[in-house]
């Protein structure tokens, strides 16, 4: 018994139930969503990420979503306001599905899915195409998705799916970041909260300006709030024990004086009536002149116990920063139980032990110029360095001055260092292929293009880089190079000039192109693979560690190799192979789109130029004729040409364009050129009449085709002969009226009207003829738009440039003439198809000139008696 499409849709609704069990059933899966469920409060890096996947994949939205008892929605894009629920039911939303699974989730129509068609935001229509991503931690464990989605049905590719994996990747490392971000923040939240605790304070006295600055922490030692304490010295006499401040003032003045340090141990009477004892330490600092010109220190309170070391002890163990004083010797005088673990040694080691001793590493880097540089200045300084092994980690450091030396606190931040490495890294290699596809796609020239790339990939993926790119011949040749050392740039032409000959088929490079696949080698086994001569010794200069050869693969072929070199102590990462692959990929996929557009165009030119004929040479009239294909794509055009003579030995010319630019606009004017040359050559029918049985044709034929054409024929009798004149006889069906090049050189227009409807309209329209005499050594222009239009300006103005470029090359042979005015008018690369032919008619009272060619008519057409 069949199950009735309500009940299917139940039983399938049961895998996102099952699938959201198994999410909420992981306990150390939870702790993992949950502790990167608070980085994604409006962080615009996840805004910026989900923008990127949409934009990549061609989809009109997208969303980051972390999974842990619910949905929550980190960072989404392409959606309106409101669209997207901050929170939702895992049982309710096809992420649940797409965590789950072993792979992404590719759903094509969401409403034939009968595991998500039931889902509230398949319904409301917001998803039909869906494809998402699961985000996998360090640890292995999925805490949301990427996805990407659509309201319309797509096919999504392999392609696709692979970069939203890449792009999920830069995902969780972003989440991971902004977590370990606000970790951070804590631990420093806490070690301050670990000062206040012990009521530690600090102050700082301009001994110029007389102006005093407390932190919180001393204005409560000594009861003061912000508004009434004045930044004066006598707010501290104020509050100080009168039977204390002879002695106070005094320590204070041989400080100030010697420009020395300050200790002192006195009470203070607050308004509350209440007396606190208070430790301070400070030391005076000298100004240009010598003379001291302000007074740091520290102070806290030791009521509760006199000593002060225990308290303070007990507070920096209790840090969770590493902490250690140096004496003025550079000796550790205390090193507390954090420090212990981050130094990898014990406190009995290293007390009483030189710092530049015990880490020789310190010694001439950035720890001992900070440190010496805090204890010269009396400025705190602050710093991140790096640690060599056996530490080998990255530390943020605090290291304050004091009279007993130097204190100083730091924490490891080497895990929160590597992150924003790789998120920087992550977010190159995202940029990377966007620019790549931006110039691929953007570039006329695909193999200019391509050898452009290797500008783009050095240095985020490589030291240097080498493009080879297989041309027509089946010859591999490097088409572009580039090194992130300006000085060795030459260096890698000149290598790129000679590598290939010297290299065998053993070659990573050959193997590459031979395979199709990713080859990876040592810069030594490449070097004992070369002959000895220039290349080999170019390599060995060039110095690389490593290479890598990544084929530039199209449809079912391999077109070219690009060439990764890492420079000594680097290697190309796994990420950095996908994202070298992926650029060589798109790269393969441009030249291949080159390749075959170039053979479509090449069909598509053989095709129109197989339908345009020679124009014959009849008696003094020479004939030339130009089909110039349009640059923009290889389409096959409806322009055309023709010139034949009739059987009473007219010569007759003709122009024409069927509307559109297709297969059917050329087939439709293989016809129509067909009809009217066998009407005019059978009937031997004047200009308008040809016009009009050609219009009768088509309807009876039903092309369904929309055309304009001019038709001109020459016309003589004897006595014009004699007199030096032709008549030209020409009907015009809604195309531009052809140009006569005078004798003189002058240029007219035949016609300033527009012509008769076009053909393919109403075959019954009546259509006018027109005469017009002409001087022999006249020259008649007849052309399609393409010669005269242009984007950026209307036809008037290219019918003046017409005519001015005419009026210029008037004195030019014919066939010349017409290459002139091509260059002219379209620089030899027309937005549109152009054609173009045209008659010059010769003094009949001298011999035939030889550019007009030998006098070759068909045998039933009468001589030209001036032959």
């Amino acid at each position: 018994m069949e199950r009735s499409p309500r009940q299917q849709s139940a039983v399938r609704a049961s895998d996102v139930e099952l699938a959201a069990e198994a999410l909420r059933s992981d306990p150390a899966r939870l702790r993992a969503a949950r502790r990167l469920r608070g980085a994604q409060a409006g962080s615009p890096a996840l805004d910026r990420l989900v923008e990127l996947a949409a934009r990549l994949l061609g989809a009109q939205a997208g969303q980051i979503s972390l999974l842990d008892d619910v949905q929550t929605v980190a960072g989404v894009a392409g959606l309106p306001p409101g669209s997207a629920t901050r929170e939702t039911g895992l049982p309710d939303t096809p992420c649940t599905l797409a965590a789950t699974g072993p792979d992404a989730l590719v759903i094509p129509d969401a409403r034939a899915d009968e595991r998500v068609a039931h889902l509230p935001t398949v319904t409301g229509g917001l998803v039909v195409a869906y494809l998402g991503a699961p985000l996998t931690d360090g640890e292995g464990h999925v805490v949301g998705t990427l996805c990407v989605f659509d309201p319309l049905p797509r096919e999504w590719t392999e392609a696709d799916a692979a970069t939203l994996r890449q792009l999920a990747a830069s995902v969780v490392t972003e989440l991971e970041y902004t977590a370990l971000t606000g970790e951070y923040e804590r631990q420093h939240l806490r070690w301050r909260l670990a000062m206040d605790a012990g009521r530690v304070g600090t102050f700082d006295w301009d001994l110029r300006t007389g102006e005093l600055v407390w932190d919180d922490p001393l204005m409560a030692v000594f009861g003061y709030t912000p508004e009434d304490f004045d930044g004066t010295i006598t707010a501290f006499n104020r509050r100080l024990h009168p039977d204390d401040l002879p002695r106070v003032s005094e320590a204070l003045r041989a400080c100030i004086d010697g420009i020395g340090d300050f200790e002192a141990e006195y009470r203070v009477e607050r308004p509350d009536g209440d007396t606190r004892w208070v430790q301070a330490r400070g030391r005076a600092l000298a100004g240009p002149d010598g003379r001291a010109v302000r007074l740091l220190g520290a102070a806290y309170d030791t009521t509760e116990d006199r000593t002060g070391d225990v308290r303070v002890t007990r507070v920096l163990e209790a840090m969770p920063a590493g902490f250690y004083s140096l004496d003025p010797e550079w000796r550790f005088t205390h090193v507390n139980a954090e420090a212990e673990r981050l130094l990898g040694r014990s406190r009995e080691e290293l007390l009483g032990e030189v710092i530049w001793t015990s880490f020789p590493a310190t010694v001439n880097s950035v720890w001992e110029e900070s440190y010496r540089s805090a204890v010269r200045t009396g400025l705190p300084v602050n710093f991140d360095a790096h640690y060599p092994a056996p530490l080998d980690g990255w530390y943020e450091v605090r290291a304050w001055p004091t009279p007993e030396g130097l204190s100083v606190y730091f924490i490891e931040v080497t895990e929160r260092k590597l992150a924003r490495d790789h998120a920087e890294r992550s977010a190159q290699r995202l940029a990377l292929l966007a620019q790549v596809s931006a110039e691929l796609s953007g570039a006329l020239d695909t193999r200019s293009a391509t050898g452009h790339l290797p500008r783009l990939v050095v240095p985020t993926l490589a030291e240097w880089c080498i493009v080879t790119v297989v041309d027509a011949d089946g010859r591999a040749r490097d088409v572009g190079w580039w090194h992130a050392d300006p000085s060795r740039r030459a260096l890698v032409e000149r290598y790129a000039a000679v590598r290939l000959d010297a290299m065998p088929a053993t070659s990573p490079v050959a193997r590459a192109l031979l395979a199709g696949e990713a080859v990876r080698a040592a810069a030594a086994e490449v070097r004992t693979l070369l002959p000895t001569g220039e290349a080999q010794d170019l390599l060995t200069a060039l110095a690389p560690e490593s290479a890598a050869c990544l084929p530039l693969r199209g449809r079912g072929r391999t077109l070219g190799v690009l060439t990764l070199y890492a420079g000594v102590g680097e290697s190309l990462t796994r990420e950095d192979m996908i994202t070298a692959q992926d650029v060589a990929d798109r790269a393969g996929l441009a030249l291949d789109n080159a390749r075959l557009y170039a053979q479509q165009q090449q069909l598509a030119e053989g095709l129109q130029r197989s339908l345009l004929t020679e124009p014959p040479e009849p008696d003094h009239a020479e004939i030339a004729v130009r089909y110039l294909p349009a640059v923009e794509a290889a389409r096959v055009g409806g322009d055309w040409y023709d010139a034949f003579l009739q059987p009473g030995g007219a010569t007759m010319l003709v122009i024409g364009d069927v509307v559109g630019h297709d297969t059917e606009a050329a087939a439709a004017m293989g016809q129509l050129r067909g009809l009217l040359r066998g009407i005019a050559t059978y009937s031997d029918a004047p200009p308008v009449e040809v016009l009009r049985g050609l219009d009768t044709s088509m309807a009876v034929l039903q092309t369904h085709v929309l055309a304009t054409a001019a038709v001109a024929r020459f016309e003589q009798t004897d006595d014009e002969r004699r007199r030096g004149i032709t008549r030209m006889r020409w009907a015009n069906a809604g195309h531009l009226p052809p140009l006569v090049i005078n004798p003189d050189g002058s240029v007219a227009e035949l016609a300033a009207w527009k012509g008769d409807l076009l053909l393919g309209v109403d075959a019954s329209t009546a259509r006018q003829e027109s005469v017009v005499t002409l001087d022999r050594g006249s020259t008649v222009l007849l052309f399609t738009d393409g010669l005269v239009e242009r984007r950026d300006a209307d036809l008037d103005a290219g019918m003046v440039r017409l005519r001015e470029a005419l009026a210029d090359v008037a004195h030019l042979p014919l066939q010349q003439l017409l290459d002139e005015v091509l260059e002219r008018l379209v620089d030899g690369r027309p937005e549109d198809d152009v054609a173009l032919v045209a008659v010059r008619l010769h003094r009949q009272d001298r011999p035939r000139p030889a550019e007009a060619g030998p006098n070759d008519v068909p045998d039933v057409v009468p001589p030209d008696p001036a032959g």
